[in-house]
């Protein structure tokens, strides 16, 4: 079962500024005679939970179940928001109702698609010690029914220095792990939580680390690690992507997928509901990255305060792996990376296929097999001899080409999602990394000679057998070029 599928099983209990949000729709066609502004006519309005009950909209919209705990005042807006949440299959909501205290409301003016004005009615100060005790007797009578705690900070008053520390030794006591979005400059304050998000302004902040590339994020997060407990850093940039840093592990930069940005209202709620499913269904911190990346990908493409479903999320990471989404250098991975990506792939219900080769120059029989390979499985990974490697099995006037210009002209190919470069004489070893579902080599092998076979039919996986094109072979094509040389 893939970690995807597992989202219905997670139950995230979520903590954060609670808000309504209103959409003026209408069209500006004229200046007003009164002022020099544009005045809209309007055409509709809606309302949307947004905030931290944006995040708890994600989490049911992709599978999960969610229990939200804010706090709302005595009036319309906050009657307005429990009645959204109670329609909301899979979100369950829990409020501390402050009479003295306004719901926070932003109201969003838009003609023609465009944001025209937004205004705010709100009451950002800390909430009192009362409303603080009120927050973590809720939090604490609900956490042992849930996986995974959020906390989605849009500082608004709820997050208290003091609400944060109690629900963070709350949560680690329960051996449950705590995500933030948070909005503070002092991240310090999310000390003992498993992963922040900041954003690249709110790293600024907190570190007067400054830049967008990738050296910048690392350097930042590092920063944020070195003087904090908490456990990783998400730098979430926009169209730069993202870039995780974990203690005990390199960083790993997530690019972007091209696509047309429509609106980021609420981009960040997506991630971190993401975050919080995978995690909660006991992914990695890097797959929770990649997946919250892919989830956000979709929701930029949505106008207003809105959310990813489970089958969108799916769609977006089928069409990332196998579309010209990445570039190929991008596909050109680590034994590690490999071998992480193919148990990532695996638990999400996908079969992966393997074949390898020197694939010193790339002719049709080449292409053959990949397609070959790729017709038989989800994803395919093809593993290329490193130039040490191909001199022992072709002598030493081979490659022809270096390691690394193969791999990725293998790379380039559509049909193929992960290359690796081998050292080894055979792929036996990068085989039993791998555990690939479906291994796919020339039919001028019987099965009972192709080396791994024995392993991936003890796992139940499949052996195929490509026939080869006639005539076809790198070394035929480089004594024809010699024949013609000497000639």
């Amino acid at each position: 079962m893939s970690v995807i599928d597992q989202f219905a099983g997670v139950r995230v209990l979520c903590l954060g500024d609670v808000m309504l949000d209103r959409f003026v729709m209408g069209a500006a066609r004229r200046i007003s005679p009164e002022s020099p502004v544009p005045v809209l006519s309007v055409t509709g309005s809606t309302t949307i939970a947004g905030g931290s009950a944006n995040v708890a909209r994600n989490i049911a919209s992709l599978g999960g179940r969610c229990t939200l705990v804010g706090v709302i005042g005595a009036d319309a807006c906050g009657a307005e928001l429990k009645r959204i949440l109670n329609e909301t299959p899979g979100v369950a909501s829990t409020f501390v109702e402050v009479p003295q205290r306004p719901t926070t409301e932003k109201i969003r003016f838009v003609a023609q698609g465009q944001h025209m004005l937004r205004s705010d009615s709100e009451d950002n100060s800390p909430v009192a010690p009362d409303v603080e005790e009120a927050i973590v007797t809720r939090i604490a009578a609900a956490l042992p029914e849930h996986d995974v705690v959020v906390l989605s900070d849009y500082a608004k008053g709820v997050l208290t220095t003091d609400v944060i520390r109690r629900v963070v030794e709350l949560a680690t006591r329960r051996g449950a792990p705590v995500i933030v979005d948070p909005k503070s400059s002092d991240l310090a304050r999310y000390d003992g939580a498993t992963l922040v998000t900041p954003n690249l302004h709110e790293t600024y902040l907190a570190t007067g680390i400054q830049g967008d590339d990738d050296a910048s994020a690392v350097a930042a997060a590092r920063k944020v690690l070195a003087g904090t407990t908490i456990g990783a850093v998400l730098v979430t940039r926009s169209e730069k992507g993202m870039t995780l840093v974990q203690r005990t592990a390199e960083p790993v930069h997530i690019p972007t997928a091209a696509r047309e940005v429509a609106d980021v209202v609420g981009a960040g709620d997506t991630v971190i509901a993401a975050l919080s499913l995978v995690v909660g269904a006991g992914g990695d911190l890097q797959e929770a990255a990649y997946i919250a990346n892919a989830a956000a990908g979709v929701v930029v493409g949505k106008r207003g305060t809105a959310t990813v479903s489970r089958d969108e999320l799916l769609a977006e990471l089928d069409r990332q792996s196998y579309t010209d989404g990445n570039p190929s250098s991008a596909k050109v991975v680590s034994r590690a990376e490999a071998a992480a990506q193919v148990a990532a792939w695996q638990r999400h219900g996908l079969a992966v296929g393997f074949t390898n080769g020197c694939f010193d120059i790339v002719h049709v029989g080449h292409v053959g097999i990949i397609e070959f390979s790729r017709a038989h499985c989800d994803r395919l990974v093809v593993a290329v001899n490193s130039d040490a490697s191909v001199k022992r099995l072709k002598g030493p006037s081979r490659p022809v080409n270096g390691e690394m210009d193969r791999a990725q002209v293998i790379a380039a190919l559509g049909a193929v999602d992960l290359v690796v470069v081998f050292d080894e004489d055979t792929p036996k070893e990068i085989i039993e990394e791998l555990q690939p579902d479906v291994l796919v080599k020339g039919a001028d092998y019987q099965v009972s000679e192709i080396v791994g076979a024995d392993s991936v039919l003890a796992r139940g996986g499949r052996v195929l057998r490509f026939e080869l094109v006639p005539g076809r072979s790198t070394t035929k094509v480089i004594s024809r070029m010699t024949e013609g040389v000497s000639a």
